[in-house]
């Protein structure tokens, strides 16, 4: 769990980097949650933006993308997520 601290630190970083996966009409499934993870690992922190012809609720995407990759869910901006996940061989972030 991310303090608050830690969040604003996160959301610092993220404000430059642009958004690599997008969630369309189709929602997510298991093969945009593999590459999420993927990203991730090499990564560790990524955004992906909602297009307008998603219906489901911006939030709910958000959570499962979370939970199902076993990433930190740092903000919800408009149709923009953005997520981090410590990674195990690449870590470049060093959190507050």
């Amino acid at each position: 769990m991310l303090t608050g601290k830690q969040k604003r630190y996160l959301r610092s970083l993220a404000h430059h980097v642009q958004p690599i996966f997008q969630v369309g009409k189709g929602g997510t499934n298991d093969q945009l949650i593999r590459h999420i993870e993927e990203a991730l690992e090499v990564r560790e922190l990524i955004k992906v933006s909602i297009l307008n012809n998603c219906m489901d609720d911006r939030f709910e995407v958000a959570d499962e993308l979370a939970s199902r990759s076993g990433a930190e869910l740092v903000q919800v901006i408009g149709k923009t997520i953005v997520l981090y996940k410590e990674s195990a061989e690449h870590k470049q972030i060093e959190l507050p």
